[in-house]
């Protein structure tokens, strides 16, 4: 069963593949590591990973464009890269 890193590594490499400014849904890292069939059920781990990342300055969480607290945000989230570089092991 794929854990943390695999989803981080999906979430991280899915940015990579994107152009400058550009988001991923955090679905598409569920589908990446769980497939089309079985991401839904994950969801929550995507997510928990997404946020410990974002709490690194790995990624930002974003909803319409704005950055948010996506433990505390209702609705549909994206993910960007943040400020700090991708290869950071140090926590904020």
């Amino acid at each position: 069963m794929p854990g943390a890193e695999e989803i981080e590594s999906a979430i991280l490499a899915l940015l990579c593949q994107r152009d400058a400014g550009k988001t991923i849904c955090p679905s598409e890292a569920a589908r990446a590591v769980f497939g089309d069939a079985a991401f839904r059920a994950h969801m929550d781990e995507v997510r928990a990973v997404a946020f410990t990342l974002a709490d690194r300055g790995i990624i930002e969480v974003t909803q319409r464009g704005a950055v948010v607290d996506g433990r505390t945000t209702r609705g549909p989230i994206r993910l960007r890269p943040g400020s700090k570089p991708r290869n950071s092991n140090r926590p904020v």
